[in-house]
């Protein structure tokens, strides 16, 4: 039997062209993606209403898994900056508070919503970098008494002989 001109013929279309929303898909598909699923979809001669169908059933699946994917690394990167042995443990949240003066001193408002968007600002080679810089600009300590070369308890002098004498005992006394 013949077919008339007016049926459409089953079959792969010349050009396919896909919505780049799909339904239940967060996201638009990229125009990279489309031409590749319209290569297979040529390759398997499917009809447009078809391939349509495949990649509205098949595009959600796929994004989902990538944005768990993404978020199943940022999670690993905040649980290894927790347990990092630089900056992470028990004076973690101190340690934070010196990363955050560095990335408040020299971060730019586009630099600290690219780390909250990326999740990279849980990345613990991110916060190392932060802590180290913080760390180098933060105001030197003094180092007291108890914490110098005498220490241990030895006795230290109070007048400017015993102190000339303790800083330079190898000097003869005339």
């Amino acid at each position: 039997s013949k077919t008339s001109e007016s049926e459409a013929p089953e079959g792969a279309p010349e050009k396919y062209e896909f919505n780049s929303k799909v339904a239940d898909a967060p996201d638009e598909l990229d125009p990279e993606v489309l031409t590749a699923f319209g290569d297979v979809a040529k390759e398997l001669n499917l009809p447009q209403d078809a391939a349509q169908k495949v990649l509205d059933k098949v595009a959600p699946v796929i994004q989902a898994r990538q944005a768990k994917a993404i978020e199943q690394t940022k999670v690993e990167w905040a649980t290894q900056s927790k347990s990092d042995s630089e900056f992470g443990g028990e004076n973690l949240t101190d340690n934070l508070d010196v990363a955050k003066t560095s990335l408040d001193t020299f971060g730019t408002d586009a630099l600290k919503s690219l780390l909250q968007e990326t999740g990279l600002g849980n990345h613990p080679e991110v916060i190392r970098f932060m802590y180290r810089a913080g760390k180098a600009i933060s105001e030197d300590s003094y180092v007291g008494n108890s914490q110098g070369a005498n220490a241990q308890g030895s006795k230290v002098p109070k007048d400017f002989n015993g102190i000339a004498n303790a800083l330079y005992s190898n000097q003869q006394n005339k």
